[in-house]
């Protein structure tokens, strides 16, 4: 029976990927080594990381005035490794509240500066993304979670704002156009839409570093992984490479455009049900409703089980919501095929408990 991987994270890879990555491991370009066993400093290894980040370039439409980096420590080391770097102990900078992973930021941010909170759903369950902003005065930058991966809801708006804006885009790179121009800074764990657990990518307009007065650890120094290509310290080539190959498929699909399409349509095809089938309840808000984690509940949460074991029995895994909120959670990243939405919008009307 083949198995359709709703997961959160590591999410579902393309099997053209896989495939790839898995000769990789036997033999790499030819050369009668594996590739986790082939130094940094190699020129096949070497050419892997430029190219990952040409085509990181590519896809968000930035020049050299950005500095792309692959570093490790997840996003949640981004958390704090972002204002370090970006923040003063006397300056300000303004958080959107709008999930768990977005609490998290703001709470290690704490450390290297003053916050101030621009907007808030916790109250309301996390259940929308707000759209009016309270921006401090002189704000250094604007810290957004662009996708709640645990309750659902997707800022489906850039805000206007007249600081630099710094993006966590951990569970929803790459699935949409975005001009990266419009950033100042952006990070994402790689293993939702761009590959392997185990590598961060973290693109910054290098005209905002330099301004901090504290003294950076070597290892917690964007300037230093820019200059030294990401290889300051052995990087994790494994995880690179698997997101090199991840970046050309998205490009052999149509690039970013192609993505949209693809996953505009996955999300319309799930609400769309969501809404006509009085079974299910969506629980974020409209005009705030993921493309990438489609959050639902039962209407009688005794039907929970029934419906959670229908789906395994029909090969659909990972559909089950974040173990501190329950329900369902439908994570739908790039590689999912529409296929795989439509069996799970079959088996919703054809439940009956």
């Amino acid at each position: 029976m083949k198995k359709h991987n709703f997961g959160a994270g590591p999410g579902i890879l393309p099997q053209s990927v896989i495939a790839e990555a898995a000769q990789a491991v036997q033999d790499f370009n030819h050369s009668g080594l594996s590739i986790l066993e082939i130094s940094h400093r190699s020129k096949d290894v070497i050419a892997v990381m430029d190219e990952a980040e040409d085509l990181v370039k590519q896809l968000l439409q930035i020049g050299d005035d950005y500095g792309v980096m692959f570093l490790t420590g997840g996003a949640s080391t981004q958390f704090f490794m972002s204002a370090m770097n970006l923040l003063n102990e006397d300056e300000t900078a303004s958080f959107t509240d709008t999930g768990e992973w977005a609490s998290k930021a703001i709470e290690e941010a704490h450390n290297f500066g003053k916050l101030h909170i621009a907007s808030s759903s916790k109250a309301s369950g996390y259940d929308h993304i707000p759209t009016e902003l309270d921006i401090a005065p002189n704000s250094k930058y604007l810290h957004i979670t662009t996708n709640n991966t645990i309750y659902g809801s997707q800022y489906h708006f850039l805000p206007k704002v007249d600081c630099p804006i710094v993006a966590d885009m951990s569970s929803d790179i790459f699935s949409r156009q975005i001009n990266g121009n419009d950033y100042g800074m952006i990070y994402a764990g790689a293993q939702k839409n761009m590959g392997a657990a185990g590598v961060t990518l973290v693109v910054v307009k290098k005209s905002l570093l330099g301004t901090v007065k504290r003294t950076l650890p070597t290892m917690l120094d964007y300037r230093v992984h820019i200059a030294k290509k990401s290889s300051h310290n052995t990087p994790p080539v494994y995880p690179i490479y698997v997101s090199l190959l991840t970046l050309r498929w998205i490009l052999s699909e149509g690039g970013l455009l192609g993505m949209e399409k693809r996953n505009r349509a996955k999300a319309e095809l799930l609400y769309n049900e969501l809404d006509r089938n009085p079974l299910f309840v969506p629980k974020v808000k409209k005009g705030s409703q993921s493309w990438m984690n489609a959050t639902f509940l039962t209407a009688d949460k005794a039907h929970e089980p029934l419906f959670t074991a229908y789906c395994k029995a029909n090969g659909i895994v990972g559909i089950e919501g974040y173990r501190t909120v329950g329900g369902f959670r439908a994570s739908m990243y790039n590689a999912l095929g529409l296929e795989s939405v439509q069996l799970l919008v079959d088996l919703m009307q054809n439940f009956k408990p």
